[in-house]
Parts: C-alpha cells; structure tokens; sequence
C-alpha cells in the first residue's frame, strides 16, 4: 500500500504548492519520470536526497483511493495512479537534469533531444482538478442508467467519457487518459450504488 503523504520533502509537505503554482504561472513546472514499476518510492528518495532543495520543489506521485476486502470487511487503501512514473516540480529544468544523473534506476525522462519536456499546462490543469492539492483521486460513487454511467459526485463526475470500462465487484473503474504525449490506461475507485 502507497501513501503518498509520504512523498513529499518534510519542508514541503505543504498542499498550498500545487496552489502556488497556479498562481505563479509557468515558473515552476511538472517534469515526468518513467521508472520501473515497483521502484517509485526509491527513485522519490534518491531524488530528494541528492537534488538541491533550490532545484527540486516538490517531488510527488499521484494516488487513488480504492476499496479492498479482506477480514470480512471493505478497507479504504491508497495506489498509484501512474505506476511507473514520478512527478518533479522545478524551475529550473537544465539543473535538474544534471542533478538527475546519479540517481539510479531512471528509465527515461520524458524529453525531445536534450529538452526536458514539461507536462502541458491542460495536462497540469487535468491533474489538479482529478486530485485535488493532494493529488489523491478519491472514490467516486454513480450509477448504471440503460448501459450509462451516471457519476453522482467525486472526481470522475463529468468525466464519464473517460470510463471505458467499469468493474463494480472491485468497485473500480478503468480510463483511458491522454498524458505525457500517450494514451494511458488508469483505474480508479468507483462505487456503483445501483442500476436502472
């Protein structure tokens, strides 16, 4: 189980970041990271340990509740969204690409030649609506109308186009989600109260 609180340097654990930088502009932008699955805690660790904090903001992987059972009752536990992928907020990209190079287990980051490419400002914006200043999409709840879904509340409320696929016995939905210049496959929590 993830917890992304977890992820965040101590001195900026603060959520009024994500705030920030919609009030800052462009300044500080949202670099992407493509590790090995399984690998995003370490890669977080080294990336705080050797990027000086002037360089690196914040350095954060985005979660999504989701509901388990096990002992005879429903559990509301944490995962990745992005597995494989970490996300770095910085002003200064040349930096922290140089700073990036001794840490170990990178797969590539996401550049053209030796531009390091930032997320787009829509994909920014995506990001902050779905999770928040936490970046923790939470459970959603709707129901099944005549094969549609209809999302009474939660992050995926106006998003329904998204869904591809629903799964109400894990209570999860699967989306298709453009990011990072490709169509990614993400699940998250959705709790399906009925069906008409």
């Amino acid at each position: 189980m993830y917890l992304c609180r977890h992820f965040f340097h101590a001195d900026m654990a603060k959520p009024t970041l994500f705030t920030e930088y919609k009030e800052r502009g462009r300044s500080h932008m949202w670099y992407v990271i493509q590790v090995r699955t399984g690998t995003e805690r370490e890669i977080i660790r080294q990336c705080q340990t050797v990027i000086p904090k002037e360089t690196l903001e914040k350095s954060f992987l985005p979660c999504f509740e989701e509901m388990k059972r096990y002992q005879g009752a429903w559990h509301k536990e944490q995962k990745l969204l992005f597995p494989g992928y970490v996300f770095l907020i910085s002003g200064d990209p040349e930096q922290l690409y140089r700073s990036l190079k001794p840490v170990i287990g990178l797969t590539k980051l996401l550049k053209t030649g030796d531009q390091i490419i930032s997320l787009t400002e829509p994909e920014i914006q995506f990001l902050l609506r779905f999770g928040g200043t936490e970046q923790l999409v939470k459970m959603s709840t709707g129901f099944v109308e005549q094969d549609q879904i209809i999302i009474l509340d939660g992050p995926l409320k106006g998003m329904e186009g998204y869904i591809k696929k629903i799964d109400r016995h894990r209570r999860e939905a699967s989306l298709e989600l453009p990011m990072f210049g490709r169509i990614l496959d993400v699940k998250v929590g959705l709790e399906i109260i009925g069906k008409k």
